[in-house]
Formats: structure tokens, C-alpha cells, sequence
């Protein structure tokens, strides 16, 4: 008999790339979202349409389902998982919660990071809230049982992100031939997954008893420094050789405060992820869409789909106010 999962969300980066797999492998699928995403579902699943943050709805919509497992791809708040417990209680084998790597100690205290690495986050409210709803689930699991698994993605993209903060106007200013700011000294490392690589460590795991209780965290291997990243996509634009200014992190954080955050909470710590513990529950399993391929990708998609070819005036302003500062 099939496995029965439910999806809560379904069509984000993530959540798209893993319900397309879960399909393939022949998992009885539903989904619950307000049915408003922009990435369609594959042939073959179940969609419920309901607001999620509404408790009565989510009931009324459910019914009297149950599920082997039970996915929750958009809860960030404590509030959020408390409602989930509340709601699934009893009527799924497994419930997993998508977390965050972000959540891991910044600054790193060692590399590479495993899943036993602190949670500390004192840079981004995001962070803390996904430890916070970490800690209610361990609790959870502890006092009465409640099957909770955690996953970790780090900077999981596919088509449609640009994986540099300011997007696709920095993409475009390469084209213009114009500087392109790099945090940092654009040495530090970071790791890039593909969604679709994201979803072949994790549809496996779903139901799998051995991770019931427990923690993992799903990314590549491929590590690149900031600058290979943005020349990479620079190459994947037609710009061989970008020119690229380095910023001081802290500096960008206070000349964009919408950045700051995830810039000194995340992206600024070099990182380098040990997926021992996934290839031990998922044997075989390898990341297989380097960024290069990846980078290709995105700008063959976005040059196919003029709405996502967005320059923001205010992201290109700031851009040139930093490279005249320290170019």
C-alpha cells in the first residue's frame, strides 16, 4: 500500500521539487495550501485548499484523514508547530518540520558542520524562531511521543532564485558591465543545493522509522566562495569575467537593513556541511546539479520570462553608492 503523505504548502522551491518525486515514487500525495502558488502540482495528487494558519479550516478541509506523514513546509513561528501538534496528534505516523541550517552556531565554532553542531543564532529573528519550534517539537517527542523529525535545508534554489541578495539586478548589471558587490573579501564558502537534489534526500526519508525523533540536514557537496558563485553566474549571462567589489559585511547590513540579518546571521560564516548522517539513511544518494549547471539554468529561465528580469532602482542606487565607496 502506498505511503500517505500530506504536503502543507507544496508549491515553493522546496516543497515543488519534493512533491514531483514523491509522485514518481508512487507516494499517494496530498496537498494543503490556499491553492495561490505559482508552481503547479504534478498529475496524480490530492489538493485540499485551505488557510493554514486557520486551525477550524484546516480541520474542516481534513476531515477525519490520516496520514503515515505528515509535512509541514511553511511553519516559522513556535505558534505554527504548536497548532500542527494540536492538529495531528494521533493521526499521522511521522511529522516532519522543515528547519533551517541556518539555525546552526554563527560564528561557526568548527567545520564541517554536523547535525550535533549548536543551535545559536544571536543575528537573525528567523533563525531563532525555527530553533524555537525545534525545541517545542523535542519536547514534544519527549513527553508524550509525538513522531516529529527535523530537516535542515541550507541555500536551496531553483529556476526561478538568483542566489545572491540582490538578484537579478545584480545579474543585469554584469551584463551592463557594471561592478557587482561581493560581501566580504568574497573568499568565505558557502553551499548551493538544487531542489531537485534537496528532494532525493528527503523523499526517502519520509516514514523512515530510524529518523523518527531525530535530526538531518539535506545539502550538497560542492563548496564555492562567494566570488565563484557570482562568477559562475556571471559565465551562465555571457560575462566570462564580472567585475566584483568587495564590501565589508557589516557595512552592506547597515546600507540595507532588509539584508542585514540573513547577510550577518548566515551568508557572511563560511560553511561546509558533513552529510554522513544522510548517505547513512539514504544510501546512494548525491547531489548531482552542480551550480554551474544550475546558474545556466536560472538564466535561461529568467531570460525566457521577462517578468522575473526585475531591476530594483533602489538595490541599483545602493549597488553603485558601495562600489564609488570601495571600488
Amino acid at each position: 500500500m502506498a505511503l500517505r503523505v500530506l504536503f502543507i504548502g507544496g508549491t515553493g522551491i522546496i516543497s515543488s521539487a519534493c512533491a514531483d518525486l514523491a509522485v514518481a515514487r508512487g507516494l499517494d500525495l496530498t496537498v494543503l495550501n490556499r491553492g495561490t502558488g505559482r508552481r503547479g502540482l504534478p498529475d496524480g495528487v490530492t489538493a485540499l485548499s485551505a488557510d493554514v494558519r486557520d486551525p477550524a479550516q484546516v480541520r474542516e478541509v481534513l476531515g477525519d484523514r490520516t496520514f503515515d506523514v505528515v509535512v509541514d513546509f511553511v511553519a516559522f513561528t513556535p505558534d505554527h508547530v504548536a497548532a500542527d501538534v494540536e492538529q495531528f496528534r494521533g493521526r499521522t505516523g511521522q511529522y516532519v518540520f522543515i528547519s533551517s541550517a541556518s539555525a546552526y552556531q554563527k560564528p561557526v565554532g568548527h567545520l564541517p558542520i554536523t547535525e550535533s553542531t549548536p543551535l545559536h543564532n544571536p543575528f537573525w529573528q528567523y533563525s531563532r524562531d525555527k530553533i524555537a519550534c525545534e525545541d517545542l517539537l523535542t519536547k514534544a517527542y519527549r513527553d508524550e511521543g509525538f513522531p516529529a523529525v527535523v530537516v535542515r535545508p541550507s541555500h536551496t534554489y531553483d529556476r526561478t532564485l538568483v542566489p545572491l541578495d540582490d538578484g537579478w539586478t545584480a545579474v543585469d548589471r554584469m551584463r551592463r558591465g557594471k561592478p557587482v558587490v561581493v560581501h566580504g573579501d568574497g573568499t568565505s564558502t558557502w553551499v548551493l543545493t538544487h531542489h531537485t537534489d534537496f528532494a532525493k534526500g528527503f523523499v526517502p526519508l519520509l516514514g523512515e522509522p530510524a529518523v523518527t525523533g531525530d535530526t538531518v540536514h539535506i545539502t550538497g557537496d560542492e563548496v564555492l566562495t562567494w566570488d565563484q558563485i557570482a562568477r559562475t553566474l556571471g559565465a551562465a549571462a555571457g560575462v566570462p569575467d564580472p567585475q566584483l567589489v568587495h564590501v565589508p559585511s557589516d557595512v552592506i547590513a547597515r546600507e540595507a537593513p532588509d539584508r542585514g540579518p540573513g547577510l550577518l546571521g548566515d551568508k557572511a560564516h563560511s560553511v561546509v556541511f558533513d552529510n554522513t548522517k544522510l548517505k547513512r539513511l539514504v544510501p546512494g544518494f548525491a547531489a548531482t546539479t552542480s551550480f554551474a549547471a544550475g546558474a545556466r539554468e536560472i538564466v535561461a529561465h529568467h531570460d525566457a520570462t521577462p517578468d522575473l528580469r526585475v531591476v530594483d532602482p533602489d538595490v541599483d542606487a545602493r549597488q553603485d553608492r558601495l562600489v564609488e565607496r570601495f571600488g
